[in-house]
């Protein structure tokens, strides 16, 4: 079976697509059969997967408004090994398109029944926005993952997500859960880093993931050069973190 996870924060900056890219990389090196859907107009998913947005002409927007299928608008990451459904800007506009399409939260769910049981794990690059984007994203995953920054404001931002969470498995996807809470940038230096780390421990037990992704330059640099960062640099403390939380995630879902 198909496990559909949502990467997702509302608020932006903190490693949300760092995360998508580098878990998809980091479950394909482990010889799982892994899709990537970049779900942000912004396309940075894309580019850091090593596909020009730039030169597309079908990306996830065409699916969204029924003009494509999946299969139609399949790209390949070359040094991920992952597939991936590519965006580009013309997805800014999907959210006006679609104001009135018939199920248009659940567009992208209907869509990615084409390939269900084709990939271990589907991962949706959610935006950085609570739109119709990111309600399409949480309708089709099974879960949530939420990648943060142990800072002050993030334990705000994340009371808001849990909320529109609940509000979305209450209305529109009644299996939705949280799987995990992944700390990214992580200064160990930082003291008000540690103690933001030990609340999310208290409040959310075995939700937060042992793994700790840091702050790292190889992580910021892979991008430009189209690369997960176990490609760009894997003796990298960055490439080594994702490495460990690909593991974390595998074990959890025998």
């Amino acid at each position: 079976m198909t496990k559909i996870l949502a990467i997702t924060n509302q608020k932006g900056g903190v490693g949300k697509t760092t995360t998508s890219i580098n878990l998809a990389a980091s479950l394909a090196a482990s010889g799982r059969r892994i899709l990537l859907v970049d779900l942000d107009p912004q396309g940075n998913a894309t580019m850091g997967s090593g596909v020009n947005k730039n030169n597309l002409t079908q990306t996830i927007y065409h699916v969204l408004l029924g003009s494509q299928t999946i299969s139609a608008v399949l790209n390949t990451s070359e040094f991920g090994k992952y597939d991936l459904i590519p965006a580009n800007r013309n997805l800014a506009g999907a959210e006006v398109e679609m104001i009135d399409l018939d199920k248009r939260e659940a567009r992208l769910k209907i869509a990615l029944d084409e390939v269900e049981g084709v990939y271990d794990y589907i991962l949706i690059d959610c935006p950085p926005a609570l739109n119709i984007l990111t309600l399409n994203g949480l309708c089709a995953a099974h879960a949530v993952i939420i990648p943060m920054q142990c800072e002050y404001y993030a334990l705000e931002g994340l009371s808001d997500l849990v909320n529109t969470i609940k509000k979305v498995r209450g209305k529109f996807n009644h299996t939705l859960r949280i799987e995990g809470l992944l700390r990214t940038m992580f200064d160990p230096r930082n003291i008000l880093a540690q103690q933001v780390s030990d609340q999310l421990k208290q409040h959310f037990g075995d939700k937060v993931y042992k793994t700790i992704i840091p702050r790292n330059i190889r992580l910021a640099e892979a991008p430009g050069f189209g690369k997960p960062v176990m490609v760009h640099d894997k003796m990298s403390k960055g490439a080594q973190a994702y490495l460990a939380f690909a593991k974390e995630i595998l074990e959890a879902t025998k």
